[in-house]
């Protein structure tokens, strides 16, 4: 109470000394506009002279929560410069705040995610649902872990859920498809779909359908119904859809296809067909069978057809009629809960309650958010989010010398460690998702899962046993210390962000600020060269000592000031993940630092501890990761006040991972009606 009282006399007096000016912009003439404004230097491209009012502060919205997120990372003012005090700071971010709601208040409307087509993994799986196949459609590499001992379905099966102490799993062969899995003979899927910078592979931008590509998509239909081993074995719907009547004569087979189309459109569309399109479909059939075509193989042919239709590919949602928040059409809702849950569409029991009109009922819409969690095929969101949250997708291009670590390679060059080691993040993913613990673990958690070949890694059994490179048998086990546990110290985090030799701290930061707080930093300048290899002379110092050369060039040095300190704190670990107390040439290992300049720290442990001293801060990013993989767009502005009330709900009960999950279902952006035009569409500063 007393701080808030402090907070506002600060308000007041500064209003009183500046003829009621805004608290910020006496800030800023006081202590921002020499770098931005005066003088015409804009350092940043930020002229805080032309701030001077409200109006003014809330043009951009974008820019105002860049300014507060700035000023609450105590970015600003630079290390050169005096700090603010703390009820300094914390008045004018109070203030901030209250003009961003003020002006988010009377922008009612969401960003819009532009229509795109489905990514590969999500075709796969629409494919395998409609046609209730038994098999894969094609090969998936982006699958980083595949389950090989039954242990998803059966944890979700105990009472309450829970995650086996031992389970067996298997990995791609980095760069290679994995051809392990049954599979459609003879087809092959359509090239990857990259992940947005900062994002997820499901975004608008990235998913555009050409007219070749369209033409290729048809081409891959066809070879689906055309496969060899597509029938009765492998497609569950064969005898209800494919197999002619048992009074098979012309007439019959006829009669029935109307009946069968209409359904099967209705799955693969997403919502109710119109009588006019199952007629269109349903003449197509007809003519086949007219011109003799047997009746298995006409039905083949709409599968085809429908398959390659911009009504089965093609993900959108239908936009609001007014500047008024508009509820999500029921089925545009069902879409949007399956493609997070299930990455694929919605089964009969969420087309029922569309159509029934009462999916967006809170109550209604909780009951089928845990119905959802409960089904085996909640494993596709462990397949898709999290190896894209974490970028595991950069793994795949880590290569540590051979002749500084012999024994990252194994049984053949090809092989690597980092095939047990992108295991372990994504294990505990799925272990805090099934037994719906706190999403805290991610930073700190006393418990990971671990091969033999990665207990011989961390050192934990040297003489053990390893085995190859295909499943490969995970035991639960409690980390020996805290340098281990959470996501952020698993050698698949370290390798990844190091290069051939030596570890690389500015990018460890950027994986920390992007991943962990959802603040990616901008792209480096062109001209910046690499750290170059020490020199002879150079031998005898730390990489923190050659890094300072890089800190001395003013377009570097806001970056580093920013990064440094995170990636050093990680600094023990060496390019390959595992502890080490001093470099090769003897020199001792500094990971000291400090987290938004007011959290120092002495070593990694105490580094978890600086994070989890801004736990709301890392519920509120993982919220944000969440909301923005759920609505296949950037977040914008208009998304904060949801983002606010997600993160508050979230802290208030435990910070559980599946409390974020339903807030972000009953958020108003994820159940409303997008309106591009709207103040708030343009990208924050984290989703750039």
């Amino acid at each position: 109470m007393r701080f808030w009282i402090t907070v506002c006399l600060f308000l007041i007096g500064l209003s009183v000394r500046a003829t009621e000016e805004l608290a910020a912009v006496v800030l800023f003439k006081a202590r921002c506009v020499e770098c931005h404004g005066k003088g015409g230097k804009v350092k940043g491209k930020l002229d805080l002279l032309k701030l001077n009012s409200a109006v003014s502060l809330t043009a951009d919205l974008e820019r105002l929560e860049t300014i507060i997120d700035v000023l609450e990372a105590q970015e600003m003012p630079p290390e050169s410069e005096p700090e603010l005090n703390d009820q300094q700071r914390e008045a004018v971010v109070v203030e901030l705040r209250e003009l961003l709601r003020t002006a988010l208040a009377k922008d009612t409307g969401f960003a819009a995610t532009p229509i795109r087509r489905m990514n590969r993994l999500q075709y796969n799986n629409a494919v395998q649902d409609l046609l209730q196949l038994k098999v894969s459609a094609f090969p998936l590499p982006e699958k980083m872990m595949r389950d090989r001992s039954g242990y998803f379905a059966k944890a979700l099966a105990a009472k309450p859920p829970k995650m086996p102490d031992v389970v067996t799993v298997s990995s791609r062969p980095l760069g290679k498809s994995g051809l392990i899995e049954p599979r459609l003979a003879g087809v092959g899927p359509f090239p990857q779909d990259p992940r947005a910078e900062h994002g997820f592979d499901n975004r608008a931008d990235h998913l555009s359908l050409s007219p070749f590509l369209l033409e290729s998509f048809f081409k891959l239909s066809r070879r689906i119904v055309q496969s060899q081993n597509f029938g009765p074995r492998t497609v569950g719907i064969w005898n209800t859809f494919f197999l002619p009547p048992t009074d098979s004569d012309l007439k019959a087979n006829k009669a029935v296809v109307p009946l069968r189309l209409e359904p099967f459109i209705k799955r693969a569309f997403r919502r109710p067909a119109p009588k006019a399109l199952v007629e269109r479909y349903t003449n197509y059939v007809h003519a086949q069978l007219d011109a003799g075509m047997e009746f298995s193989d006409a039905m083949k042919e709409v599968v085809s057809a429908v398959l390659s239709s911009p009504k089965f590919l093609y993900l959108y949602d239908q936009p609001a009629t007014s500047k008024e928040p508009e509820p999500l059409d029921g089925y545009d809702l069902a879409s949007r809960l399956s493609f997070l849950f299930w990455g694929s569409i919605p089964d009969d029991e969420l087309l029922r309650l569309a159509s029934e009109g009462s999916l967006g009922k809170p109550d209604v819409l909780r009951l089928q958010v845990n119905r959802m969690l409960a089904d085996p095929k909640l494993k596709r969101f462990c397949d898709s989010f999290p190896s894209q949250w974490l970028q595991l997708d950069n793994i795949i291009s880590s290569v540590p010398d051979k002749e500084k670590f012999p024994d990252f390679y194994f049984s053949a060059p090809d092989y690597r460690t980092t095939m047990d080691m992108m295991m372990e993040p994504l294990l505990l993913f799925e272990t805090v998702l099934i037994e719906n613990r706190s999403v805290l673990e991610f930073i700190d958690s006393n418990y990971t899962f671990r091969s033999g070949r990665l207990r011989k890694w961390y050192g934990e059994d040297p003489a053990g046993k390893v085995g190859g490179p295909g499943a490969m048998q995970f035991k639960r086990q409690q980390v020996p210390d805290r340098r281990q546990g959470g996501v952020m110290t698993t050698a698949a985090m370290l390798t990844m962000t190091s290069g051939p030799d030596e570890t690389k701290p500015i990018t460890r930061g950027a994986w920390v600020t992007s991943v962990i707080f959802n603040a990616p930093p901008k792209p480096p300048p062109a001209d910046v060269p690499p750290l170059e290899k020490p020199k002879e002379s150079e031998e005898h110092l730390t990489l923190r000592e050659r890094f300072a050369v890089h800190r001395e060039r003013a377009d570097c040095a806001g970056c580093h000031e920013k990064l440094d300190p995170l990636g050093f704190a990680l600094e023990n670990f060496d390019p390959v993940g595992r502890w080490r107390n001093t470099y090769h040439n003897g020199r001792e290992v500094d990971s000291s630092g400090q987290l938004f300049r007011k959290h120092k720290f002495k070593n990694v442990v105490e580094f978890k501890d600086a994070i989890l001293a801004e736990k709301n801060r890392f519920t509120r990013a993982f919220a944000e990761h969440i909301l923005s993989y759920a609505l296949g767009r950037p977040l914008t502005p208009g998304d904060t006040l949801a983002v606010d009330l997600m993160t508050e709900r979230v802290v208030a009960d435990g910070y559980r991972l599946h409390t974020v999950l339903h807030e972000v279902v009953q958020s108003a952006p994820f159940l409303s009606r997008p309106n591009a035009k709207t103040a708030s569409a343009t990208p924050m500063k984290s989703d750039k």
